[in-house]
């Protein structure tokens, strides 16, 4: 099954010939290869680029084994440029080359190569390019299929594509499986025998059931407000174990390099800056989070929340969580009060603040969706997604309703 992941490739081509390094990232198996070597190539050649001067080295192949040497990648590199035309240098998973940042480094200096690197881990791509090139890496990131890629190749209606979206979340490999033992099997071995392997060994972790029991306790709470010292202490009361928060914290950072978990920070919107305490985890992939707790908690409410944070985070957006503080009268005395609005989604010089909710039918429930965007006081847009079907519209309060297929299938909100 093919998707064109057109947004990706728009973004590939703006930053061509930037004198900077290109760098795919994103979760593995999210289609960063199929990216760059399959869809990006053909639309090099379908330019007019001359296929002898494009570049490719999948250095994960056993066929290119010699090369995942610095020098001998550097030398190999050099010896294709036969001109003083433009060529493209397309490598896949260069963090298996030791000391890749010298050689990325020494690319910069050959004019007329334009250099495009992919791989699977920040901490080992993005970081390591940012501070050795000082502004000269242009990362872009891969996310899994959104829902609009999602369905490229259905023509069912909304709600079976949205429950399979839901369920078995975007990675393109599974979203052309069929059968669910097919896609379960798939995703509980890859999250095990892929990502959680990768991440242990490349840190060393060696209390393998502590880690394994956070992806759990993370996993059933998506969406909920915590951090590592509330954690230490639901591991001390409930599994009996001495982990600490310092090593809790470690474990949520390696999950966030290796793409697997996402964080939403809490913003005080009156007063513009964030609150140390306390954060949100959402998994990139639903479907991994789902494989994670064996299919057993499909609760939509939360499942959508992730999904229209995955969402926003495909469309380029920075994502926090708001927070909204404001003092009401209770018996003659000032009371304080903190209300949350879902996310405040900033890009540029725009800003939206958003709702998640299943429905807002009934004047208790809509009042109660209502309440945190009413007291936000300045003139961004503010969004109320639900999962009922509406016409979009802006209502008495000026609140934006959409649906959540709109909102979904919308390049724009």
């Amino acid at each position: 099954m093919i998707f064109s992941r057109t947004s990706y490739i728009k973004q590939l081509f703006q930053k061509r010939h930037n004198g900077m390094i290109k760098t795919v990232t994103g979760l593995r198996r999210s289609g960063k290869s199929y990216l760059l070597f399959k869809l990006f190539y053909e639309k090099l050649l379908s330019e007019g680029t001359n296929e002898s001067h494009i570049i490719r080295i999948p250095l994960d192949d056993l066929e290119y084994i010699d090369l995942r040497e610095k020098m001998s990648l550097y030398k190999f590199i050099k010896a294709q440029i036969k001109d003083n035309e433009q060529y493209y240098c397309l490598l896949d998973e260069i963090q298996l080359v030791p000391g890749f940042e010298e050689l990325l480094n020494s690319l910069l200096h050959i004019q007329n190569i334009d250099v495009y690197v992919t791989g699977s881990n920040s901490r080992f791509l993005v970081k390591d390019v940012i501070t050795e090139f000082r502004g000269r890496g242009d990362e872009i990131r891969v996310y899994p299929l959104s829902f609009k890629e999602f369905c490229e190749n259905r023509s069912d209606d909304f709600a079976a594509a949205w429950t399979d979206y839901y369920t078995y979340g975007g990675l393109p490999l599974v979203a052309s499986m069929r059968t669910h033992k097919e896609k379960s099997d798939y995703l509980r071995n890859l999250f095990s025998k892929v990502y959680l392997t990768d991440v242990i060994d490349r840190y060393n972790i060696r209390h393998k059931g502590n880690f394994e029991e956070l992806i759990n306790v993370v996993a059933s709470a998506i969406g909920s407000l915590t951090n590592p010292v509330k954690l230490q202490n639901t591991f001390r009361s409930k599994e009996k174990s001495t982990i600490t928060n310092k090593t809790i914290s470690a474990y949520l950072g390696y999950l966030e390099d290796a793409f697997l978990l996402q964080i939403a920070e809490r913003f005080d919107i009156k007063g513009r800056k964030y609150i140390g305490a306390g954060k949100k985890y959402y998994f990139t992939d639903l479907g991994l989070r789902n494989a994670r707790l064996n299919f057993r908690q499909l609760e939509e409410t939360h499942i959508m929340e992730n999904a229209i944070y995955n969402e926003l985070k495909i469309r380029g957006y920075d994502v926090d969580v708001g927070i909204i503080e404001y003092t009401s009268k209770d018996n003659g005395k000032n009371k304080k009060n903190q209300l949350e609005c879902d996310f405040i989604a900033s890009s540029g010089n725009k800003k939206i603040y958003l709702q998640s909710a299943l429905n807002i039918s009934g004047a208790k429930k809509k009042a109660q969706e209502e309440n945190s965007l009413l007291r936000i006081n300045d003139s961004f847009r503010k969004i109320i997604v639900q999962k009922e079907k509406a016409i979009p519209h802006y209502n008495d309060n000026g609140i934006y309703i959409i649906s959540l297929e709109d909102f979904l299938k919308s390049d724009e909100i």
